[in-house]
């Protein structure tokens, strides 16, 4: 048995409270049974934004007769773009082992952690397997993966993750892509700008379900002019012979009894590459926590209180293990907090307020704060305004579609805003900065000046113009106003 102050499981965000414990001169234990950095370095956010930029530029070189240039791509090196980014990736992940490899605080074990007692694990797997070893705090940070929907047959053919679709070194002639979240609308746009032919079912009435509705159906509606589209359809099945993938879909519907609809015809639809993007479930039910007191929900992430302490004495959790929001920024956002509870002199609530989302496709979207229907649902007053990017000297400029979303309640409190557009992460910065650091009101964007005419005035023009009132009593108003953003 090895004594430790400190142990991480996990080599994402839980790196950084890790690191503040070695600095403090705790002895600290690394177990991670992957490469280094985690699921956004390797195979999430680092990785896809790299490709997905590529994906950026090509479709500006396409777009170039709208501004009267005719320009034609001659070739792509799809395989050495793929293969850059995936040796970047590879270099970082080595190097923050080698960071921990000299360091004489850190030890780094090789293997999957798996809970003995309340702060005991033995690693099993890798080079450290049947090694056991103990700390006075363990950080639970072991992430997330993919979840395999229950689809009949999928467990005998060979479909691809996202993990796997970002080290494809040649773009299928037909994709077919089962989920419609932000991964599915990320990769659907990368690889449909390198030439893939794209199909997409998806469960949710629109793509983007975790976006304010409006935002989703006109992202939805843009998609459904890129490929094919099959929103409201759940895949029930899928084949694979020679090479080629068969995925039935049949007909779903959402709200009460939610499930398959009845005598509604489906869908079949084929392709040469199948990418499962249907969400992501939690890494702990591979920790053994039956041997410790820490609780799960009823989804599989790890329960904590609003400081991140599990329910077992001294032991923390944190990241996508925990499942508050999958967002790397979140992750990190979180360890600060951890950081601050266990070696600061008080303990202070994580706080989600202002935690903004982007999704880095073809068009952009981009949130933070309150979507309308969950304002609607809880009967809450507010108020509304939206502003179009061509409605602005550059987005005009830029020809660009898209609109920026405000809502307030009525004494000008800023409760969400949405964004679908060109720059929609950058964008959505100056509202998450007043929302988090300034009065948390319309006029801290109102009153702030613009450059003129740079692309930010299309968020200032949304928080300038007039808002219509929304809540139950103007709920037929106001989607009577709304109905041009379609």
């Amino acid at each position: 048995m090895e004594e430790f102050d400190f142990l991480v499981i996990g080599t994402g965000s839980g790196l950084d409270v890790a690191n503040v414990a070695a600095e403090q001169g705790q002895s600290v234990a690394v177990v991670e049974k992957g490469r280094l950095g985690g699921t956004c370095l390797n195979r999430g956010c680092i990785p896809s934004k790299l490709l997905l930029y590529h994906a950026d530029v090509l479709e500006t070189i396409e777009r170039a007769d709208e501004f009267k240039i005719d320009a034609t791509v001659e070739d792509v090196d799809f395989a050495g773009i793929v293969r850059e980014v995936t040796e970047e990736v590879h270099d970082d992940s080595e190097s923050i082992r080698r960071g921990l490899s000299s360091s004489p605080q850190h030890s780094l074990f090789d293997g999957e952690a798996r809970f003995v007692d309340e702060r005991t694990v033995e690693i099993s797997g890798g080079e450290d397997d049947g090694v056991r070893l103990r700390a006075e705090t363990v950080l639970v940070a072991a992430g997330s993966r993919p979840a395999i929907p229950d689809i009949d047959g999928i467990e005998a053919v060979d479909y691809m993750t996202s993990t796997d679709a970002l080290q494809l070194e040649t773009p299928p002639d037909h994709l077919v892509i089962v989920g419609g979240g932000y991964i599915a609308a990320e990769l659907a746009h990368f690889f449909g700008t390198f030439g893939s032919d794209v199909t997409i079912v998806g469960r949710r009435p629109n793509l983007l379900p975790e976006a304010d509705e409006e935002v989703a159906a006109a992202f939805t509606e843009r998609y459904a002019d890129r490929f094919t589209v099959h929103t409201g359809h759940a895949a029930t099945s899928v084949t694979e012979s020679d090479g080629e993938f068969t995925i039935e879909a049949h007909p779903y519907e959402y709200g009460e009894g939610a499930g398959l609809a009845d005598g509604a015809d489906t869908v079949s639809v084929t392709g040469d590459e199948l990418l499962v993007a249907a969400g992501r479930v939690s890494n702990a039910d591979t920790l053994n926590l039956d041997a410790t007191s820490v609780e799960t929900d009823d989804r599989g992430f790890v329960e904590t209180d609003e400081y991140l302490r599990t329910d077992a004495e001294g032991v923390w959790a944190l990241g996508d293990v925990v499942g508050e929001y999958l967002l790397k920024h979140n992750a990190n956002h979180e360890a600060q907090t951890v950081v601050w509870n266990i070696f600061g002199d008080d303990l202070q609530p994580v706080d989600y307020s202002a935690m903004p989302f982007a999704v880095f496709a073809s068009p952009e979207v981009a949130g933070v704060g309150a979507r309308e229907e969950e304002l609607r649902a809880e009967s809450r007053e507010y108020a509304t305004n939206t502003h179009r990017y061509g409605d602005t000297a550059r987005g005009d400029a830029m020809k660009a579609e898209g609109f920026v979303k405000v809502l307030v309640d009525l004494e000008g409190q800023i409760l969400g805003c949405h964004i679908i557009g060109p720059d929609a992460s950058t964008l959505i910065q100056e509202v998450v900065v007043a929302m988090k650091s300034g009065s948390g009101t319309v006029t801290d964007v109102r009153e702030s000046v613009h450059i003129h005419p740079a692309l930010p005035e299309v968020v200032q023009r949304a928080f300038s113009g007039q808002f219509t009132r929304g809540g139950a009593e103007h709920h037929e108003h106001h989607d009577h106003h709304h109905h041009h953003h379609d």
